[in-house]
């Protein structure tokens, strides 16, 4: 999924220039491309580390290190589904099998149609409904295996009719 290096520069040139002569810039610097990209893709790193001086080793190594940087395209709905102990006691293990089978990706993988990011989560927060799975900002509660796969397959049919 690489970009044109036309493409790129149109989008990272302004983010490059907010950046030039500055020191210390990595995590911002990071921040902004995967706004505007996304992710952090390997050619945009590559890209604003020449155009920067900054070697793309150490924006990779920056970039590993911190759980907020993406290194693959997020998709639509971004699932996060509980796994803290109220979650777990109550099936959210099952979901998680479910939701792997029926969209064929694991935790921390995007669906090929870009629809679906599944992300197993410690807690949201929301023992008194569990188990619990969010998508986006909703908030779905009490649920079976069944119930997250029409969650899903709802999301589908709005995308569908757009």
């Amino acid at each position: 999924m690489a970009v044109a290096i036309s493409d790129m520069s149109a989008k990272l040139d302004p983010i490059v220039e907010k950046y030039r002569g500055k020191q210390g810039v990595a995590i911002p610097l990071l921040a902004d491309v995967q706004n505007e990209v996304g992710y952090v893709a390997q050619d945009a790193l590559k890209y604003v580390g020449v155009e920067l001086g900054i070697p793309a080793a150490e924006l990779f190594g920056v970039a590993t290190f911190y759980a907020m940087f993406r290194f693959q395209p997020q998709g639509k709905h971004v699932v996060r589904l509980c796994r803290g102990t109220a979650c777990h006691v109550q099936g959210s293990a099952r979901i998680a099998e479910q939701l792997e089978r029926t969209l064929g990706v694991k935790d921390g993988e995007t669906t090929e149609d870009l629809m679906f990011t599944i992300a197993h989560v410690a807690c949201l927060g929301c023992c008194s409904l569990a188990p619990v799975m969010m998508v986006d900002s909703s908030v779905h509660g009490r649920l079976t295996p069944e119930k997250a796969i029409e969650v899903l397959d709802e999301l589908r049919k709005e995308g569908v009719s757009c």
